[in-house]
This record gives C-alpha cells, sequence and structure tokens, in this order.
C-alpha cells in the first residue's frame, strides 16, 4: 500500500467529519450525547525511539517529534476507534561506528517515517472532568534512510507492520473542542538493523532493529 495514496481518503474523511458528527446525534432530551460522534484530531508526538544509538548517531537525540492528524470514532458506551496518519522527518549526518565510539562523516543524511495506525479501546466515566482511555491497535509504518554519496547497504527504504498501546485522558474546552493527553508504545521490529547507521549501533549487543519506542501525545479534538 502506498501511503500517500492512502492518506487522501483520508483527507476527504476529515473535512466532512464535522458535519457528519452533527447528523449522528440522537435526538433524546433526557441523554443528549451522540451515539457515534465523529471527531477530526490534529497531533503532535515527541518520540523516545528504543533504537536510542542510531537516532543520536545521526541527529544528536533520540527523541524526535512527529505531526499529524487523524479520525476518532466514539461510541456513546465508551469504546472508541482511532485512525492516525502522522510523518516524521529530519537532517542530520552520517557516522562511522569504530570500537564503540562514533566518528561524524560530514555527509548529509535525511530520514523520514509514516506511521499509518488504527487502534481501539474504551474511554472510562469522567472524573475530575478528565475521562481515562487506554486502548491498543496496530499500524503500518514506512522508513527511509538516505545521503549522498551513499554505498550498496546504507540507504535505506523499508516498511513493516508494528503494534502499540496508549493510555491518557481526555478533557472538554467547549462543546466542540477537547483536547487529550496520551503516551503511546510501539513496538516495530524488522526496519532497522539490516542497513544504515543502525546495523552497526547497539553498544556490542547487535544491530538496532526496533523503530518503535515511547511517545507523549498531544491531541486537539473537533466534534461532540
Amino acid at each position: 500500500m502506498k501511503v500517500k495514496v492512502a492518506i487522501l481518503p483520508v483527507l476527504g474523511i476529515l473535512a466532512c467529519a464535522g458535519f457528519t458528527s452533527a447528523q449522528t446525534r440522537t435526538a433524546s432530551t433526557a441523554n443528549p450525547a451522540p451515539l457515534i460522534a465523529f471527531r477530526p484530531f490534529f497531533l503532535a508526538a515527541f518520540q523516545r525511539f528504543e533504537a536510542q544509538e542510531t537516532f543520536k548517531l545521526a541527529f544528536g537525540h533520540a527523541s524526535q517529534p512527529f505531526f499529524g492528524g487523524g479520525l476518532d470514532v466514539a461510541f456513546r458506551n465508551g469504546i472508541f476507534v482511532d485512525l492516525t496518519i502522522s510523518r516524521f522527518s529530519k537532517s542530520g549526518q552520517r557516522a562511522f561506528l569504530f570500537n564503540g565510539r562514533s566518528y561524524p562523516l560530514g555527509i548529509p543524511l535525511t530520514a523520514k517515517e509514516i506511521p499509518v495506525e488504527v487502534s481501539a479501546g474504551y474511554r472510562f466515566p469522567a472524573w475530575h472532568r478528565i475521562r481515562p482511555y487506554a486502548g491498543g491497535g496496530f499500524g503500518h509504518y514506512s522508513y527511509k534512510e538516505t545521503s549522498d554519496f551513499s554505498t550498496p547497504g546504507e540507504d535505506v527504504d523499508m516498511r513493516h507492520a508494528g503494534y502499540l498501546v496508549v493510555g491518557g485522558g481526555e478533557a472538554r474546552l467547549n462543546s466542540w473542542v477537547a483536547i487529550a493527553v496520551d503516551v503511546q508504545w510501539t513496538h516495530v521490529p524488522g526496519i532497522l538493523g539490516a542497513g544504515g547507521l543502525s546495523q552497526g549501533a547497539g553498544s556490542g549487543r547487535g544491530a538496532e532493529n526496533d523503530l518503535g519506542g515511547i511517545a507523549p501525545r498531544l491531541r486537539l479534538l473537533v466534534g461532540h
């Protein structure tokens, strides 16, 4: 599946989600909450990669930002399903590893990752205006690592499935806008470790092969 192709229908869904959400509200005056609500959201995350040495060598730090958005489908009984598309892109430099020491080479390197994730879970009853939630799911992750003057095996262009767990809390700012803060953990084996910087990283433990990590996330949701 080409990620760019997959993004186009999602953008269309997000554009009409606000209207759809308004149409799905129940007519009951005793419980005005919608039976099902479609809520688009914007996402900012800061992931600490499991492959710490790989990202420290290339970019100076193992934690890097992701930005994106998605669609939250929330049911009145507390069940939710989320579709999220985000992106990480950054330029750094290649490095040479020898006897556990790194030597910057000054060769520009660019890394890009696009996760497409689906998760489901449960939103618990509100506690002091905060509604806790927890869930899990899976994703499709594409990763590219390119640089000038690269030799065979140095560039990386891989795609792989992974899984995730997430937990946090949501607070409503007004009738149409809510903010959610959570922590997501992902495990994405099979992308790193076969080439590029990650092949020689790992402090003697072998190649770093997990593209996942732990990420505090902030989401701004629109809809009831």
